[in-house]
């Protein structure tokens, strides 16, 4: 019974954040809200374009319908464009100046000068 008292808590995203110091949290936040928000801007798109493709199925010949249809579609592809290219820069900032956004390492900033 007492072991199950002294359990921590882990966050799933995070992991164990009782142990690690701020550096230590910084390091494990910030690639959890890039990659998180790449995973919304993923399933946003999803949602836009179905949406879209549903109007465009039930606009039923009206060209008004039809167009604002398409201009949804267009609007979702856009957006998914701008996601890959956000995707693409992080990966280029990762490999020419060796720091990777989506796998912060921030050790080498706080080494101890004693």
């Amino acid at each position: 019974m007492k072991e199950l008292l002294v359990q921590s808590i882990n966050n799933p995203v995070l992991g164990n954040l009782g142990s690690i110091n701020g550096v230590g949290f910084f390091q494990r936040l910030l690639p959890a809200l890039i990659s998180g928000g790449l995973i919304a801007g993923a399933v946003i798109f999803f949602i836009m374009l179905l949406i879209g493709a549903i109007q465009w199925i039930t606009s039923g010949g009206n060209k008004a319908a039809t167009e604002a249809a398409r201009g949804r579609i267009t609007n979702a592809l856009v957006g998914l464009i701008i996601l890959l290219s956000l995707f693409a820069i992080a990966n280029l900032i990762g490999t020419f100046f060796g720091v990777n956004i989506l796998r912060l390492n921030l050790g080498p900033l706080f080494l101890d000068p004693y």
